[in-house]
């Protein structure tokens, strides 16, 4: 048996322990949002937060999970997010199918680095997008920094 929080919940599941966190939060928890992508720690659609700092969940081996886990359906239940709010007003996703790990990764960027450059926007945010919208994603992120300044929580 391995206990794991996610989203606030504690969870007490029946699984390998060398089972990656990716596979654990989809089929186990049924919590969708979070992506397969390439399966290698490359891609970042599978980007989860423990414990506020970014991890890729497809490599990380549900045994060595030791703080609380969000995925992108912990971020908010209501798309309310600073981060989810600056993503639909800067029409940041073409496809979509990497945002969820692109807005994981950018909560955590924030709560680091409040008011971020564009280069540290480009250093920190290392997601793979296929579409290539990275000038909205920073626009986004920009946008959901200002948010976050007046008051806005992530």
């Amino acid at each position: 048996m391995i206990t794991l929080t996610v989203n606030g919940k504690r969870h007490d599941l029946d699984v390998e322990a060398d089972a990656p966190l990716l596979w654990v939060i989809r089929d186990e928890l049924g919590l969708t949002g979070t992506k397969f992508g390439c399966g290698i720690a490359q891609c970042g659609a599978c980007t989860v937060q423990i414990d506020g700092k970014p991890v890729k969940s497809c490599v990380t081996p549900v045994s060595a999970v030791k703080g609380a886990v969000k995925t992108i359906e912990g971020l908010s239940t209501d798309l309310k997010s600073p981060v989810q709010q600056a993503w639909l007003a800067e029409d940041v996703p073409q496809c979509g199918y990497c945002q969820s790990g692109q807005i994981m990764a950018a909560a955590a960027l924030l709560r680091d680095i409040p008011n971020p450059s564009d280069a540290d926007i480009d250093a920190k945010l290392t997601n793979i997008c296929r579409c290539g919208t990275y000038p909205r994603i920073r626009k986004a992120v920009h946008r959901a920094a200002a948010a976050m300044a007046k008051g806005a929580r992530a």
